[in-house]
């Protein structure tokens, strides 16, 4: 069973005289194990469909199938529950909360879901050192380098063992080498099973991604895997 499923999903936003289509008949896969990348100008539809597939929006039209869950199908507090456990966000815009430790930010999502502090705080540090970043662990996010705070937003993301991680441009305000550590680190949360989809600009950090999809005005146009890469596929569009 696909992770996630998009089947035919569409989005519109203002009046029905006056509207904007933001999806248009959207349909995608993506698997476990799978980095997904997703590609396209601005205002193609990127950032809502990672909306949609999380459930942060419900889509106007289609169904999305997050783990066997038909998510228009639930309600809010169902909703709520199943996006906490199966879903993490990872956003340019870090959003650590500044007053708790690195740690704590890790550890929060679990107390959340009932999990006892001192149980939450232990498996948050073990995966802070999973990522190399044990020495940080008690520093607060100002305290921590550009490519820090974003592998511990990363680590915030999947803790608890959510099985998609949802990622929009997460490598645009790092440094080169800052963006390709946060890369690798998705393709290892992939090699561990989760699935990820990436929106970016970047075509060398999509050549990390295992497929290519490309969005523009709202309408899914066209899909590359990863032999021929991103360069061409970009070529080819331009054409």
């Amino acid at each position: 069973m696909p992770v996630l499923t998009l089947e035919r999903v569409g989005q519109q936003y203002g009046s029905p005289r006056r509207h904007v289509v933001a999806l248009d008949e959207v349909s995608v896969q993506v698997e476990s194990g799978e980095l997904l990348a997703v590609m396209g100008p601005s205002g193609s539809g990127k950032s809502t469909l990672l909306h949609v597939a999380g459930g942060l929006e419900r889509p106007t039209s289609g169904r999305v199938v997050l783990s066997g869950h038909d998510l228009g199908s639930l309600s809010q507090t169902e909703l709520s529950v199943v996006l906490r456990r199966r879903v993490g966000f990872i956003f340019q815009k870090i959003n650590l909360l500044a007053s708790l430790t690195a740690a704590e930010n890790v550890s929060l999502p679990l107390e959340l879901d009932g999990v006892r502090p001192r149980s939450a705080m232990a498996s948050a540090r073990e995966l802070l050192n999973s990522l190399g970043l044990n020495e940080v662990a008690n520093r607060l996010p100002g305290q921590l380098s550009g490519g820090q705070q974003q592998r511990v937003a990363i680590a915030r993301a999947v803790i608890g063992g959510r099985s998609l991680l949802l990622a929009d441009e997460p490598t645009g305000s790092l440094d080169s080498l800052s963006g390709e550590g946060v890369m690798r680190l998705l393709r290892e949360r992939c090699n561990g099973g989760c699935a990820v989809v990436l929106v970016t600009h970047n075509s060398g950090h999509a050549g990390w991604a295992d497929r290519i999809v490309y969005l523009r005005d709202g309408r899914l146009v066209d899909e590359l895997g990863p032999p021929a890469g991103p360069e061409s596929f970009l070529r080819r569009e331009r054409v």
